[in-house]
């Protein structure tokens, strides 16, 4: 059985919406979720706060944050951090929750995808020398961001997206065990240590 992190309420989608919101950010919690996991996944450096410049250069033009919504924003990327760094915390795409019709998740995720894909070109420069494996689900993924959005409320459709979910999640984590920092590396531990 794994131990699956609880999300933190202030993470919870409608907070983050509320924050953005209020600070007039045009950008979605899934787009700002989906770039953030990018750039963790694309290997952005672990010292303090290098993946900061790279998420407000797509979320805000590269201008500073409210506090507020930057306070929510860094404790988010703290929480996706250890989620993605440890599969134990059960790391997955911040998406609709089910209640929500089929065709506004699939939007989403196309969008969460769109995202993470442009947070992972962000930072990392060597994609195109990636593994075979990796390269092959970062096609992927492109092609999932081109998804069409006339899905049908059915049990068919209902069980595509959630493999097309489990895929997102999946290569999220390839990027990430390809272009991640070696945990391994006394050098790289210091800076993954939590305060």
């Amino acid at each position: 059985m794994e131990t699956v992190m609880a999300t933190p309420p202030s993470l919870r989608i409608d907070n983050l919406l509320a924050a953005l919101d209020t600070a007039e950010i045009g950008q979605t919690p899934v787009e700002v979720h989906g770039a953030l996991v990018g750039i963790i996944c694309g290997g952005v450096e672990l010292s303090k706060d290098a993946w900061i410049k790279p998420l407000l250069e797509l979320m805000n033009d590269g201008q500073p944050l409210p506090e507020q919504l930057h306070l929510l924003i860094e404790e988010l990327y703290q929480d996706t951090l250890t989620r993605v760094s440890d599969i134990e915390f059960g790391f997955s795409p911040m998406l609709p929750e089910e209640e929500e019709p089929l065709t506004k998740r699939v939007e989403a995720l196309s969008l969460w995808v769109q995202s993470f894909l442009t947070g992972l070109a962000m930072v990392q420069p060597k994609i195109d020398k990636a593994s075979a494996d990796v390269q092959e689900v970062i096609k992927d993924l492109a092609d999932i961001a081109q998804v069409e959005f006339d899905v049908a409320e059915d049990e068919e459709s209902e069980s595509a997206y959630m493999e097309l979910m489990e895929f997102a999640k999946m290569a999220a984590l390839l990027c990430y065990s390809e272009f991640g920092p070696d945990l391994t590396d006394p050098n790289q531990k210091e800076a993954n240590v939590f305060h």
